[in-house]
């Protein structure tokens, strides 16, 4: 295929991807009916029928759908060598998406961009707060931020955080003249606060540990978030108990907010990872935002 024709395979990844010519022309900033013009060229000079149409959807056929896996990484070098010269001039441009849970936002994502953002003005960051196991590639997220347990082995991952201990907390005010839980079994007694993880298919079961001893409790209570920081929010507020991170739970500890409860019951998750695709195709953006992560800071 002649250079000059390359403008084509552009359009047709843009169409691929988009599932739309309407989203696909908005994208590229051209018209619905120069880009069907484009697509029924590359058809016709490679012979073969890439797509299919139909009056609600555009999908890739077999031939498009290997078209697609060939030369995906090939443009995706190239926007990475392209951000890489512009980085030889002294500044860094784009947007740089990222998925990541609220605890990860909150503890480690948001003080390292304060931190990194106002050197970088031309740096753009779209982060998404996600609780599931994000498949980064197929939603093309550039980063992803979970637990060191929660990633696939195919991805780099860079730890950015120490492990975490998870302990049981209630408010002084809640938990007034009950008797303290002895076991992780009298938590069943307790009106609880649950966090729904859509990487666990609904309610998450509180999982203790005590040495080798491991216990799953399935508490239940009034309310149900799917983020942490709402659980923590709603346990000082005194509408019961929360399995929370001892990081988020220390300051409300000292505070006199909260009291730390079956402290022998606390277990230790890994710690907090970044994790992309390809070293080969990381942009200088994405490389700034890591090494400003990377744990020990």
């Amino acid at each position: 295929m002649a250079r000059e024709n390359y403008g084509d395979l552009v359009a047709f990844l843009a169409v691929a991807r988009a599932k739309s010519f309407t989203r696909a022309a908005a994208q590229l900033g051209v018209s619905q009916s120069a880009l069907s013009h484009a697509m029924r060229q590359l058809e016709a000079r490679l012979d073969v029928r890439l797509l299919t149409r139909s009056t609600r959807s555009v999908a890739p056929t077999e031939a498009g759908e290997r078209l697609l896996a060939s030369i995906t990484p090939r443009f995706e070098e190239i926007d990475a060598e392209v951000a890489a010269i512009r980085e030889l001039r002294g500044k860094l441009t784009g947007t740089l998406r990222i998925t990541t849970a609220d605890y990860a936002f909150h503890t480690v994502l948001w003080p390292a961009l304060q931190r990194l953002l106002p050197l970088q003005p031309d740096l753009k960051v779209e982060t998404i707060i996600d609780h599931g196991l994000t498949d980064i590639v197929a939603q093309r997220f550039d980063l992803g931020i979970r637990y060191g347990d929660q990633v696939a082995k195919d991805m780099i991952a860079v730890r950015i955080g120490p492990d975490i201990r998870m302990t049981v907390v209630g408010s002084p005010a809640y938990l007034g003249k009950r008797p303290r839980p002895k076991t992780p079994q009298d938590l069943t007694e307790f009106p609880c606060i649950n966090l729904h993880l859509a990487s666990y298919g609904g309610l998450y079961a509180w999982q203790l540990e005590k040495g080798k001893r491991e216990v799953q409790v399935r508490v239940d209570g009034q309310l149900n978030f799917n983020g942490i920081l709402q659980v923590v929010d709603a346990a000082v507020a005194g509408f019961g108990l929360a399995f929370i991170p001892e990081d988020l739970a220390e300051p409300h500890v000292r505070a006199g907010n909260l009291e730390y409860l079956l402290r022998d019951w606390s277990p230790i998750w890994p710690g907090l990872h970044a994790y992309y695709p390809s070293r080969r195709q990381s942009s200088p953006a994405l490389r700034l935002v890591v090494d400003a992560l990377r744990y020990p800071r």
